[in-house]
């Protein structure tokens, strides 16, 4: 009973993070006529590093510079990732912008679990892509917009292992604390050239303070204290529910509509992710399981 009550609560969290995550991600896009997608990059990641900065003091000395080399490849990946998510998002809607970038850890999962039954999964994510383009017809996506996406789609994949190496080395929150400085550190001229003089409106910067802290402080928070009480194969099957945040955040706060063959694409992705977390979650205790 105990676990049980003590999932509920996280299972909740994590949902709100995800609805968290989407909201940032409209106002983000309601910025871009202003300050452009790079711009707004900028001010989320300039204003997540100060969050973060505050809230961990992260301590500099008794690092390796292995340790260094991979924060600073961690914020060139948290640079890019969120730079490709945006530059998507302004040629494409919010719900199919997640579902592309949801492939880069459906992948990942997919080589994790080295099993035949991964290749039914692949094949099922391919199917609702395939969906999602033809649902309201090929022309309707913009090519370069799903080369974003894509690019944000391996870019994530590269954040999970970049964040596993940074969370081994700094204790934490201390490696993300300075890995999204370097970020931050990496968009500043990309911003400042797309935003210039938008940057001196006040009213501007207060609302990429309010993505920066919808979009990253509250969701990790809200991450963090949910895997105290999930097992991490269900915490990772949760976070294949974004498309789904994303479709109705999209539909709720930007007005995108979407046809059901690209609701049913969405929903396909998802059940792929599904699968093929589980799928590597078991392989997972199997290597761990004594021989009988």
């Amino acid at each position: 009973m105990t676990a049980r009550a003590g999932a509920a609560p996280a299972v909740a969290l994590v949902v709100a993070g995800l609805a968290c995550q989407e909201v940032g991600a409209s106002l983000a896009y309601l910025l871009f006529p202003q300050v452009g997608p790079l711009g707004m990059v900028m001010l989320r990641l300039v204003f997540s590093a100060l969050v973060l900065l505050a809230i961990a003091r992260p301590r500099l000395r008794g690092h390796t510079s292995r340790d260094w080399l991979s924060v600073v490849w961690f914020g060139v990946v948290l640079a890019v990732m969120n730079g490709l998510f945006y530059l998507a998002l302004e040629r494409l809607t919010l719900g199919v912008t997640v579902t592309i970038e949801v492939l880069g850890p459906l992948v990942l999962s997919i080589v994790a679990s080295r099993r035949a039954s991964a290749w039914l999964w692949a094949a099922l994510a391919f199917a609702g892509v395939v969906a999602l383009g033809g649902g309201g017809g090929w022309d309707r996506l913009d090519p370069v917009g799903v080369v974003f996406a894509l690019g944000a789609a391996a870019s994530w994949a590269l954040y999970i292992l970049a964040s596993a190496r940074v969370g081994a080395a700094f204790p934490k929150l201390d490696g993300l604390a300075l890995a999204m400085t370097a970020g931050a550190l990496i968009s500043l001229p990309f911003g400042i050239v797309s935003a210039g003089g938008a940057l001196l409106r006040p009213e501007l910067l207060a609302i990429g303070a309010a993505v920066a802290v919808l979009s990253s402080t509250i969701p990790y928070a809200f991450e963090l204290i949910a895997l105290r009480r999930l097992p991490a194969s269900a915490f990772a099957i949760l976070m294949s529910l974004a498309p789904a945040t994303a479709c109705l955040a999209g539909f709720l706060l930007l007005g995108q509509r979407l046809t059901t063959l690209e609701l049913a694409g969405i929903a396909l992705v998802i059940v792929a992710s599904i699968g093929a977390v589980r799928a590597a979650g078991r392989r997972a205790r199997e290597a761990v399981e004594p021989v009988a």
